[in-house]
């Protein structure tokens, strides 16, 4: 049984993030960030939408948790994301500071670990595999359509 602030939950959140994603034809990637128990932001990949390559679900969410904290570092905050962040992402997280990084399937091709945890900050704790099979089979499902 789930409790209510399981990464479970929190990993479900993200997915009804990616679901919002594939509506609008974006690549289905969710994510939220959590500070003490409490969702502070929600986003999805907007890359299509903004026609920005940097508009990725992470990216959106570090942004919309600095607005709400009212600062830049995400210390004490947990990023959820339906698929490993890429580069760009895990060098975004290096510099909020954040906390924790939870997410459900790996990005065989473009995910951060290709490169290392270096790219993390080094306090970052990072936990995988969170409903991974949810989390690829949305990513698999808009692939299949797309071809």
């Amino acid at each position: 049984m789930l409790t209510l602030f399981s990464d479970d939950s929190f990993m479900r959140e993200a997915l009804k993030e990616a679901k919002k994603a594939m509506e609008e034809h974006e690549v289905p990637i969710g994510a939220v960030i959590v500070c003490e128990n409490r969702i502070i932001a929600r986003a999805h990949n907007m890359t299509e939408r903004l026609n920005d390559v940097t508009a990725h679900a992470e990216m959106q969410a570090f942004t919309s948790a600095a607005n709400f904290l009212g600062g830049k570092y995400l210390a004490d905050c947990t990023l959820y994301v339906t698929v490993e962040p890429c580069p760009m992402c895990a060098g975004a997280s290096f510099w909020t500071q954040i906390s924790r990084i939870v997410y459900g399937a790996k990005d065989e091709k473009r995910g951060y670990s290709l490169l290392g945890a270096a790219v993390l900050h080094p306090k970052t704790l990072v936990t995988s595999g969170v409903l991974e099979k949810e989390c690829s089979e949305i990513i698999k499902t808009f692939f299949k359509k797309k071809r």
